[in-house]
């Protein structure tokens, strides 16, 4: 029996490949052009329920084919609107890669497919399957084998080996329909905008592009930078009062916060004063225990924002370190939105690895050791494929990786450990005191135990830096300090990139592994650009619309759609949902794409009518910044 397996990628085959294989591989180039090859490796390896067979491992680079349209099709051949109900036909995309599965398919008596598990990995298994099976027709989609697989260590490569799963029709089906979406209308309107912007652009000018998902992301930027350009200040004031007791001093705060009335303020001011100008009286103190909860098992999307925020890392490079960490072995799968871990998975082996580690290790034997270990809390959230990321093994400082990967790594472990740990747990004191017929409040926390704090060191929960005065309820305090203070309304801050992964993530625009490709997206379309957020290192960088982006948002809201926008994320996050119903079974790929391809269509035929309002709202745009 000769069985050949396919990977995603060339490093995801080489790994298999060594731990089936115990490191006896025989490795074979296929030499193409312009550099180009593909790796097949030579091995034996016992399956289960067929024997000792010979394997031949080798690997795709992502997807093997794309879809598009005829020759008849292509730009300047056809009207844009015509795309909608085109034919459409698969090209390949490294013809030696594929050439290669159907050669050494055709002396194979078994399929099996080490794709990434999930939609998209089921999917490129299915174009793995179509050219397999071009030169042997018993390979199907019915009896091809699918390891299941999250990491890259031993004995979890070898349990997927030997009970491999079937590929998921359902999964393939909404992949279809998500891709052939994506193209016909990402195809027709950046024919159409690009052909219309070079009216003021120019005739060389770049491509301006159209995305179901790339538009509603720019959307949040421009929504967020407009509130800025439209925000108007407004003056507030309030009431400033100090207690002193015992040369302490404490300031309070006002109940209400604030008020836009500076007479009704004043009013309530001078009543005050008269009721008692020297002395406040304590109505009660309150002392409750309170916890900083440990957080969540790891995403992709918290892993993005977190890396964001501690490290002012993009989420490109964030996911781009976090790959090559799971490549090498050393973390799982990082493209994940499950945020519970398996109650089966023997988490505290998971720990020990990290008992050597000189950072954290002493930590983690404590953990351990302790009986603090706890089985992390469960979110809500599962792709019913990964766990939530964690560490593999352990990775000296000698590593060969570079420092960002490393300080990925260094943030996964930390967060795993913390995940496992008890929460931090405190006591806050509130003391709420009356001053005419107004209240005042402060508070206090004390730390008592750190937990998961000791090993998560972004995070921040320390005791008041300021001690609160020994009162009773009822006491009267000599007030040092009451004025009327007065102060201005500021604008929402610019939107950062963390913000940014955080609203597409809440409206369903991309996935955990797309969110991080829309971003960049935009920024090389020249719709947004990133510019520092302030003074200082621990300033995040802003992204802000540049004029093209903002006039493009403007002059798709100005169409008037009838209950759609495409720049809005409802249409999308409805085709996501829309998704899942054909992996869940309760929608057809055909309805699906039919209602979607419609509602597009029909948004175009009326851009299509007012076109010219774009084009006035970009210049809108440039009159106003001139």
């Amino acid at each position: 029996m000769h069985v050949l397996c396919v990977a995603e990628k060339p490093s995801i085959a080489n790994s298999v490949a060594r731990t089936l294989s115990g490191g006896n591989v025989r490795s074979r180039e296929i030499k193409g052009r312009k550099g180009q090859f593909a790796r097949n490796l030579d091995f034996t390896f016992n399956f289960p329920w067929i024997g000792s067979c010979d394997v031949t491992m080798t690997s795709v680079a992502g997807h093997v084919s794309n879809i598009d349209f005829p020759k008849d099709f292509s730009w300047g051949n056809c009207e844009p609107v015509s795309l909608f109900d085109a034919p459409t036909i698969v090209k390949i995309g490294n013809p030696l890669i594929a050439q290669n599965i159907t050669n050494e398919a055709q002396r194979c008596d078994a399929l099996m497919i080490w794709t990434d598990c999930d939609r998209e990995g089921e999917y490129i298994g299915w174009e793995i399957v179509q050219q397999a099976k071009i030169k042997n027709n018993r390979i199907t989609l019915e009896n091809a084998y699918r390891a299941r697989f999250s990491h890259l260590e031993r004995s979890h490569v070898l349990y997927a080996a030997k009970h491999p799963i079937k590929l998921d029709k359902r999964a393939i089906d909404a992949v279809k329909t998500r891709m052939e979406v994506d193209l016909r209308t990402g195809a027709c309107l950046t024919r159409f905008l690009t052909t219309l912007f070079r009216r003021v652009l120019g005739r060389d000018s770049p491509m301006v592009s159209y995305g179901t998902c790339q538009f509603p992301t720019l959307g949040f930027v421009v929504d967020r930078y407009k509130r800025i350009k439209l925000f108007k200040e407004e003056p507030f004031w309030s009431i400033s009062l100090i207690l002193k007791k015992k040369q302490r001093r404490c300031p309070m705060h006002w109940e209400k916060n604030c008020l836009f009335d500076r007479l009704v303020t004043a009013c309530i001011y001078q009543k005050c004063l008269n009721a008692d100008p020297e002395f406040a009286t304590i109505k009660d103190i309150t002392t409750k225990p309170t916890s900083n909860w440990a957080p969540l098992p790891l995403t992709t999307v918290e892993m993005q924002k977190d890396c964001a925020r501690f490290f002012k890392l993009t989420a490109k490079d964030t996911l781009a370190a976090a790959e090559t960490l799971y490549t090498k072995g050393f973390i799982s799968y990082p493209r994940t939105e499950t945020d519970t871990f398996p109650k089966a998975m023997n988490l505290q082996e998971l720990v020990k690895k990290q008992i050597q580690a000189p950072k954290w290790g002493e930590y983690a034997k404590n953990l351990l050791e302790s009986g603090t270990f706890r089985q992390p809390r469960g979110g809500k959230h599962s792709d019913d494929a990964h766990p939530p990321i964690h560490p593999i093994i352990f990775v000296g400082e000698n590593a060969s990786l570079t420092a960002v990967q490393k300080k990925v790594y260094e943030y996964v472990v930390r967060r795993f450990l913390a995940c496992c740990s008890p929460d931090a747990k405190g006591f806050r004191t509130v003391i709420r005191a009356q001053w005419g017929s107004e209240l005042f409040s402060t508070s206090g926390l004390v730390v008592k135990e750190r937990g998961f704090l000791d090993v998560f060191i972004y995070t921040k929960w320390e005791s008041s830096g300021h001690q609160l005065p020994e009162v009773e309820p009822n006491e009267k305090v000599k007030i040092y300090q009451a004025t009327m203070t007065t102060g201005h309304t500021a604008p929402p801050p610019k939107l950062t990139e963390t913000e940014l992964i955080a609203l597409m993530d809440a409206n369903g625009i991309g996935t955990d592994a797309t969110i991080a490709d829309h971003i960049e997206k935009i920024k090389s379309r020249n719709y947004v650009i990133s510019q520092k957020g302030g003074r200082g290192r621990g300033k995040n960088a802003v992204i802000v619309p540049t004029e093209l982006g903002y006039g493009l948002v403007e002059g798709f809201n100005k169409l008037g759609f009838d209950n759609i926008s495409l720049t809005k994320p409802f249409l999308r996050k409805e085709l996501e949902s829309e998704l899942k119903d054909i992996c869940d079974g309760k929608a057809q790929r055909v309805d699906v794409l039919t209602k979607a391809i419609g509602k597009y269509k029909e948004a175009f035929v009326l851009i299509n009518r007012k076109k010219r309002t774009l084009l006035d709202s970009y210049k809108e745009t440039i009159a106003a910044n001139n």
